[in-house]
């Protein structure tokens, strides 16, 4: 009589383990789905959330690629390497890298001219991740280790104190941002700053 229950428990305890084990065995040999597929994309990808193709981040990114809502040739800092991997992946056709996006190396960072520098801070603001760090009205410089190459702080800097160099190479090598003072469209040292106007007249 007690017997009988105590069979049936084992026999049931049994067949769950056994089911469980044929999920785990299922899920590696067929994967999961399209979150699986999203995964192997976003892997692919630099990961560094430079917001360059024009979506919030690499996951983001991978999603849109899965969905077909998005091309595998917009991620600059990339480049052609995983272009070549994504289409190898997604058994595409690789295309070339799309030249709207700009370019991007994390071979290079991006540098400040500090002398140069006029503190409008839109450079931080252009950060997708916070790689530049300074205060309105004051100085602003690079966090090297952080900064991803992505030219995006370029386009707003009015004066042109930006430029990208070689990571790793001396902090004191000239940049190009230092080659151009006085030739761009705020020429600094010379007539008032954009932003704060004239500079003091001694008396």
């Amino acid at each position: 009589m007690i017997a009988s229950p105590l069979i049936g428990i084992l026999v049931l305890a049994g067949l769950a383990l056994a089911l469980s084990a044929a999920l785990v065995l299922a899920a590696r040999w067929l994967g999961g789905g399209e979150d699986d597929a999203v995964e192997r994309v976003e892997r692919l990808l630099p990961r560094i959330q430079c917001a360059q193709c024009g979506y919030a981040g690499c996951r983001p990114y991978a999603e849109a690629i899965v969905s077909g809502d998005a091309d595998i040739n917009r991620c600059p800092p990339g480049g052609e390497r995983t272009i070549r991997e994504l289409a190898g992946l997604l058994g595409r056709e690789p295309v070339a890298l799309d030249a709207s996006l700009g370019e991007a190396s994390m071979d290079r960072v991006a540098r400040i001219d500090e002398a140069i520098c006029i503190g409008c801070n839109l450079c931080v603001k252009a950060c997708p991740v916070d790689a530049i760090a300074g205060i309105p009205h004051a100085m602003h410089t690079v966090i090297e280790r952080h900064c991803t190459g992505c030219e995006l702080c370029l386009p707003p800097c009015p004066v042109d104190c930006i430029s990208l160099v070689a990571r790793g190479a001396r902090v004191d090598a000239p940049s190009a941002a230092t080659e151009k003072r006085g030739q761009g469209p705020f020429p600094h040292e010379k007539g008032p700053d954009p932003f704060f106007g004239s500079p003091p007249q001694k008396v």
